[in-house]
Parts: C-alpha cells; sequence; structure tokens
C-alpha cells in the first residue's frame, strides 16, 4: 500500500468537518498562469489540489497521461499548493479572475466562495446519468441556494477508535453509542483510571465537531431566513451537556485553547480512551504509537437520539472565471469517474463518493484475519450510506461557530448562565 504520511495529516485536518480549521498562509503567493486555447487549439487547463506530493505524484501524472490520451485537444498543467496555502492563493486567484480550471477543496470553504458567485453553476452543465452516479447525499453536499457548485471527490466518516485497554480499566464492555452513553463513560473513566475519556476542542477557527454535535442531539442551527435557531430547548440542552462535562471535569481544561491536533497527541500518549476520527488515521497510530495501536480497535461515531451521522467531504469545483469552462468539466469527471475513485480511494485509505465505486466488494467484505484498518474501513463505508454534512452550508459558517464556542466557553467558566451564553451566542449571530 502506498505510504502517504503526510496526506493521512492532511486528510485529518482538511477533511474531519469539520474537524479542521484552514490556515491562512502569509507567505507570497504565486498563483500559477491563466490558462489560454493556444494557437494550435490546445486546450490548457490548471489542476490544483493540496499537498498530494510527492506521495501521489505518480498517480497524478498517469491520470492525467491516459486522460489526455483521450482527449488530445487537451493538457493539463497539475499545480500542487501546501494545504497551509490553498484557502489565501485561491482567495487571491478568484479575486484577481486568473484561477485555475479546476480546484481541489471542500463544501466548507467552497460554499463561502459559492456565495460570492466564485463557481461555475454545474446545474446546467451536468447531465442527470453523470450526476445520479454520485451519492445523492454528497451531491447536496456541494449545493448552496439549491444551485450545485462542486463535484464529489473523496469522503471520510467519523469512527469512534478506542483504547481497549483503557475501557478494560473502566470496567466498560463496549465503546459508547449515544453521547448520553459517552457521559456515562466519561465519568467512569475518570473514577476508575484518573484519565479523561476523549478531547474535543472549542477553538472557534479549529474543529466544528462539537458544533456538529448540536445538530446530532436534535439542535438546528440556523432557520430557512439564516437566523439562529439554536436558541431552543434542544440547543440549551446541548450547551448544558458540553458545561457540565467540563465542570464536572471530564473534559481536559485545554479544549479551551488547543486544538484537534492535541487531542490526537493525548490518545496517541494513552491518556485518553477514546478518538473520534477517520479511520485512515489508524496508520498514522500505528507509527507514531505501536503500543497504543496494539490495542486500538474502532467502532461506529457517537451519536443523538435523530442518528445522525458526520461525512467529510472533498470536492472539486470550477471557477466561474476559467478560460476553458468545458475542458475543466471533462477533467473534473475524469477525475472523480467510477474507476478511478475506486483507485485513489484504495491508495489513500478513503471513501469514494459514486455509487458503483462504493459498491466494490472491497469497501463492503472484510478480509480473513482483517486488519483494524480493514474493519474500519467497512464500518466507515455502511455509515456512509446515511451519512450527511452536519453544520449548514454558509458562507460565514466559521462566525456561527466562532459565537456559539466563545459562549460556551464563558458558560464553562461560569462568566455566563446557560441560557445567556445561548442567547448571547444567538445574537451575535444575528446581528453579524
Amino acid at each position: 500500500m502506498v505510504k502517504i504520511q503526510k496526506f493521512k495529516r492532511f486528510i485529518v485536518w482538511a477533511l474531519l468537518g469539520v474537524l479542521t480549521s484552514w490556515i491562512v498562509s502569509c507567505g507570497p503567493i504565486n498563483v500559477g498562469f491563466n490558462t489560454k486555447q493556444t494557437s494550435s487549439g490546445i486546450a490548457n487547463i490548471e489542476f490544483w489540489t493540496m499537498q498530494l506530493q510527492p506521495q501521489f505524484t505518480n498517480y497524478f501524472k498517469s491520470l492525467i497521461t491516459s486522460f489526455e490520451s483521450q482527449n488530445s485537444g487537451i493538457k493539463v498543467t497539475w499545480v500542487d499548493v501546501p494545504w497551509t496555502a490553498m484557502e489565501s492563493k485561491i482567495l487571491t486567484a478568484v479575486s484577481a479572475k486568473t484561477p485555475p480550471d479546476v480546484v481541489n477543496l471542500n463544501p466548507d470553504f467552497a460554499s463561502q466562495l459559492a456565495g460570492r458567485n466564485a463557481w461555475l453553476n454545474l446545474d446546467a452543465k451536468v447531465p442527470n446519468e453523470v450526476r445520479s452516479s454520485y451519492l445523492p447525499n454528497i451531491w447536496e453536499a456541494n449545493t448552496l441556494n439549491g444551485k450545485s457548485f462542486g463535484i464529489p471527490w473523496y469522503l471520510t466518516t467519523r469512527l469512534t477508535i478506542y483504547n481497549t485497554d483503557l475501557l478494560k480499566q473502566a470496567g466498560i464492555k463496549k465503546a459508547p453509542v449515544t453521547y448520553t452513553e459517552l457521559a456515562q463513560a466519561a465519568q467512569q473513566i475518570k473514577d476508575k483510571t484518573g484519565k479523561y475519556a476523549f478531547f474535543a476542542t472549542l477553538v472557534p477557527q479549529d474543529s466544528a465537531e462539537v458544533l456538529e454535535s448540536f445538530v446530532q442531539m436534535g439542535a438546528t442551527l440556523v432557520n430557512a431566513e439564516g437566523k439562529a435557531a439554536f436558541n431552543s430547548p434542544q440547543g440549551k440542552a446541548a450547551f448544558q451537556y458540553w458545561v457540565d462535562l467540563y465542570k464536572q471535569g471530564l473534559l481536559p481544561k485545554e479544549i479551551l485553547t488547543q486544538g484537534h491536533r492535541h487531542g490526537i497527541d493525548l490518545y496517541q500518549a494513552g491518556e485518553t480512551a477514546f478518538l473520534f476520527s477517520g479511520g485512515e488515521f489508524l496508520e498514522n497510530i500505528a507509527k507514531n504509537a505501536p503500543a497504543i495501536a496494539k490495542v486500538s480497535t474502532t467502532a461506529p461515531q457517537v451519536i443523538g437520539d435523530n442518528g445522525k451521522k458526520n461525512v467529510a467531504v472533498m470536492n472539486v469545483v470550477i471557477p466561474r472565471d476559467s478560460k476553458q469552462p468545458d475542458a475543466a468539466l471533462k477533467f473534473a469527471f475524469f477525475l472523480t469517474n467510477n474507476e478511478n475513485q475506486l483507485t485513489f480511494a484504495k491508495a489513500a485509505n478513503v471513501l469514494p463518493s459514486t455509487v458503483k465505486s462504493l459498491a466494490d466488494s472491497y469497501f463492503k467484505d472484510t478480509p480473513t484475519n482483517a486488519s483494524t484498518l480493514d474493519k474500519a474501513r467497512v464500518i466507515s463505508a455502511q455509515e456512509l450510506q446515511q451519512a450527511e454534512i452536519l453544520t449548514p452550508r454558509l458562507k460565514d459558517i466559521k462566525l456561527l461557530q466562532k459565537a456559539i464556542y466563545e459562549n460556551l466557553q464563558a458558560a464553562m467558566l461560569s462568566e455566563k448562565t446557560v441560557d445567556q451564553a445561548v442567547e448571547d451566542a444567538a445574537q451575535e449571530w444575528n446581528n453579524r
């Protein structure tokens, strides 16, 4: 299997929905060349990915060669952008009207620019038979205000990775299924082992895991008019859940200041029992903390009463100012077709977004003497059938997260009551 440690780290930050922050690069920006059609009639298109070199250099060179051999009038230039720089680079390129032609992003950030009309509207360009080849719930994640702005690529669902030794020490026989069970397990693990059950960051620009938990607990974040809707009994109950865990000493104090990366470090150090992440991260644990990997296994993600499950999506978009939109679309659909998605998903330990590729036995059958990673892949694929993007597609979703997280912190620190924190968060969002 292809060794892709750096890519795995990227997956953890860029794909876990939500579980990651987009870090703006402060360095000099080079947005590449403008695409144009040459005098020979060749359409040159520029394709941006995020930190896939050198691990996938051979894969993409082969893919591009194959595409060009089938489309003699199109040439593809591949530009790999460091994931820490992608946001600033694409913002600059779009603003200057010198964008690449095909860009790898995720729906969260892509929807922010979709709200600025930065991407090609795909609805008039995509035949129904092509659109229907993708998972319906995943295609829907790439829409804003009823308009399709992105083509699904690869996916991950969140799993519960857990330390079987710590659960045994705490007298817990199975991983928690619901948030109620998670709170009970957190108390039991603290009482029996003195350690924390898990880590969940409340840094506003980092992971959206806690924000997603509100939806899983039954809260609606915003209404149809875009106004705050979490100032409801369900929203207050979600606030109270997290405040209680913190005040009872069942969450590390660093959740207020440290990002999701700290939670990974704690799990690999054997200091927490659960890590909520994609199954692809198991290879990193095996390399960074082999002793922990030996006692680690996986279970489906923790859910609320409504059964909603998280999925993190990566897509490709076509900038509205592309000089070669038709050629760009042709390449985007080639990149994300059944065959190429299946090949890439196997190499990267992620999930494909097309119906046919996901139906492959690789995602359904657990091999004899299956590894923890094999089992995680099958669990993830099973979850994908009901999974969805849990946070609303808003161009300023991080402002909503900031309002909720900062007021949740204030309630945890007894600076506000839960009722006041909820009301203040709603007002901050509505008055932004």
